[in-house]
């Protein structure tokens, strides 16, 4: 068996913009931060979780209580739970296909692996078609860091599905994925276009695509990865 693990926001999901939107919208309500800085590729830990960290130390000099991030979580996922109704969120084109064939595939598993926390993450594969339940997980509720995420989302994929792996590839569109995949020695697909493809291959993707509208290419390219590890 060979495990596929994927990110989900701006990979599965198309929600980069509004989990943006109300991250920030939230770390203003709820902690009086402004003037954020949304380029989530110069924090330490691009997840919800080290984000919300990194800034609420940097802006009161001390780490964030249990209860300060709960507040701002329960905050960040209500305002998510708001747009979503109010206009429903689409996935990435191919992505309802591809995955339903990986999960009924002989020779395939799938497991996710996200920086947003596990409630904000229901809703977006939710409201796009998508069920987050039906694939081992792990959150940024498990870690700060992308790299015990995707240590967490392996483990959990042998225990769900009962047997090891011989091989693992992960599929995300931010060079945070591609940096947490170099150090873990995965092989890293990216999803993007125009400049944002450039700069996954500069950052080690072996293979970068727009989306999964052709996903007999993209499973051809699985297969090709897996047999080369």
């Amino acid at each position: 068996m060979h495990l596929v693990m994927f990110d989900i926001d701006g990979t599965l999901t198309e929600t980069m913009k509004v989990d943006e939107e109300c991250f920030v919208r939230s770390l203003a309500e709820v902690c009086g931060f402004t003037d954020v800085e949304t380029d989530w590729s110069t924090y330490k830990h691009a997840t919800d979780s080290g984000i919300f960290h990194e800034i609420h130390l940097a802006r009161t000099g001390r780490s964030p209580s249990v209860a300060k991030v709960s507040r701002f979580r329960e905050h960040f996922v209500a305002l998510l739970a708001q747009a979503s109704i109010e206009s429903a969120f689409v996935p990435i084109a191919g992505a309802r296909q591809l995955l339903f064939g990986l999960t009924g595939s002989s020779k395939h598993r799938v497991s996710l692996a996200t920086g947003a926390w596990r409630d904000s993450a229901r809703i977006k594969m939710a409201s796009a078609g998508l069920s987050f339940d039906d694939h081992p997980a792990a959150s940024a509720d498990d870690a700060h860091d992308r790299e015990s995420i995707i240590r967490f989302s392996m483990q959990r994929a042998v225990e769900r599905y009962a047997a090891p792996f011989v091989s693992t590839v992960f599929v995300g569109d931010g060079i945070w994925d591609a940096r947490a995949c170099r150090t873990l020695g995965i092989p890293f697909i990216g999803i993007g276009s125009g400049e944002r493809a450039a700069r996954l291959a500069l950052e080690g993707a072996v293979r970068v695509f727009p989306d999964y509208s052709d996903t007999d290419l993209f499973v051809e390219s699985l297969d090709e990865i897996t047999q080369a590890v």
